[in-house]
């Protein structure tokens, strides 16, 4: 099992513009083919204007079949299209439990 820490950074001023759009757009077709959201966060300190978004998987070879049906999907591609703008810049992470870990 693995998870995944994505972290986008966003325009100055549009965090708000984008998490309206994923929460109307894009969250549902996300969870369609990606599954085990465990959270959603934006930033109070530190870098600001980012979102930061976990997702587990059985594995990376879970993750990537997962994806690719993401990105060969038409209204994930259009959705997107739309928000990509509002993004500066993207970072991911991948991140094993511990065997102590509560998320196991």
């Amino acid at each position: 099992m693995i998870y995944e820490e994505r972290t986008y950074s966003l325009v100055p001023g549009k965090v708000g513009d984008y998490l309206e759009r994923f929460e109307r757009d894009g969250l549902a077709i996300q969870t369609r083919f990606l599954g085990d959201l465990k959270g959603y966060f934006t930033t109070e300190s530190g870098a600001l204007n980012q979102v930061v978004h976990i997702w587990r998987f059985e594995s990376f070879e879970d993750r990537a079949r997962r994806r690719a049906q993401l990105w060969s999907d038409p209204e994930w591609i259009a959705y997107a299209d739309g928000v990509l703008p509002l993004i500066t810049a993207m970072e991911n992470r991948f991140l094993q439990p511990t065997r102590f870990s509560p998320m196991m």
